[in-house]
């Protein structure tokens, strides 16, 4: 098998990324290893995709260093490819697709990685063009994100405080928002307007948030959770719970969203709206978010515990 480890220096410090090139360098004897250092937005995709089809009968293995970002830029790159497989080494802001399998201490463990059995995972796919290996969201948590995206370099304001200071900007301008959601054809918001929408693969969102407690991202379905209009004080009594992810059975909650497991959701909004994919922003009018089952090899570390839907479940040993 090739590694890649995909570095994207943007996403820590300048020593933080010396140290793990030199981490990295230790193991170089043993395996078949590569690194690349991206330069730009979109580089990880380009160099990803690039090495795929220059190498169709070599078994490879991308490793996302960096945030959610620069792993959604390497599953960007993948999806499609048989022959290769994705994992990450986790050093972002967020880091909330490997909470999942219970954190990121596993994925930060070189050797465990390049030993690490991969786990066929389900794709969301937006229009066929753009992948997502975890949330999909809008509405109230796309205004958050395009505050975080200002603000994540800023002292007190910005780091792993981002989110909450998205969030309070948010609860200022974004609490109504226009479009129309269906899922699997049924309508869920005749009036045209929600509070946020949530697409789920995976399970964490924001940092510490637990947006999908049942979300399972190997079952070939889409978990949507979409909350009506409701007032700012409701909002804030009502955050400590959805941050647990106990949101799904309390009776509180009934009246203000709709749940559904489905393959497919369509999304129609004004001009200037977005959905946030993996924590990027995606502009457009007209969406078509559909589930593709098992499309990627996410490779684990051994150790890691799954959570959520697949909480228990033990995964194979056999490395495909």
């Amino acid at each position: 098998m090739k590694h890649y480890f995909i570095v994207n220096p943007a996403a820590g410090k300048a020593s933080s990324v010396d140290r793990l090139l030199t981490e990295i360098g230790q193991y170089t004897d043993r395996y078949d290893i590569e690194i690349h250092v991206t330069e730009a937005p979109l580089d990880a995709t380009e160099f990803v995709k690039k090495t795929c089809s220059e190498n169709p009968d070599t078994e490879l293995r991308f490793y996302a260093c960096g945030g959610d970002g620069t792993l959604s830029e390497v599953v960007n790159g993948v999806v499609g490819f048989s022959n290769a497989s994705v994992s990450c080494y986790p050093c972002g802001s967020g880091d909330d697709f490997v909470k999942y399998y219970g954190g990121r201490e596993h994925f930060l463990d070189i050797e465990a990685l390049l030993t690490a059995k991969d786990d066929p995972i389900d794709v969301l796919s937006i229009n066929d063009s753009v992948y997502s290996i975890n949330i999909i969201n809008f509405g109230f948590d796309t205004k958050v994100c395009k505050t975080m995206i200002k603000v994540r370099r800023k002292k007190i304001i910005g780091g792993k405080r981002s989110y909450v200071t998205g969030v309070v900007t948010a609860l200022i301008t974004a609490m109504k928002n226009k479009c129309r959601v269906s899922a699997d054809g049924e309508l869920l918001n005749p009036k045209g307007k929600i509070l946020l929408c949530t697409l789920a693969n995976g399970s964490y969102v924001g940092g510490s948030f637990y947006c999908a407690p049942r979300s399972v991202n190997n079952d070939g379905l889409i978990d949507v959770a979409l909350f009506r209009p409701l007032s700012r004080f409701t909002f804030v009594k009502l955050l400590p719970v959805y941050t647990k992810g106990k949101h799904l059975d309390d009776p509180r909650f009934k009246k203000y969203f709709e749940y559904r497991r489905v393959k497919t959701v369509h999304i129609t909004a004004p001009e200037g709206f977005s959905l946030t994919v993996d924590g990027e922003i995606l502009d457009g009018t007209d969406f078509t978010v559909s589930v593709l089952p098992k499309a990627l090899r996410f490779a684990v570390p051994a150790g890691c515990s799954l959570i959520g839907g697949r909480s228990g479940e033990t995964l194979s040993t056999d490395q495909n």
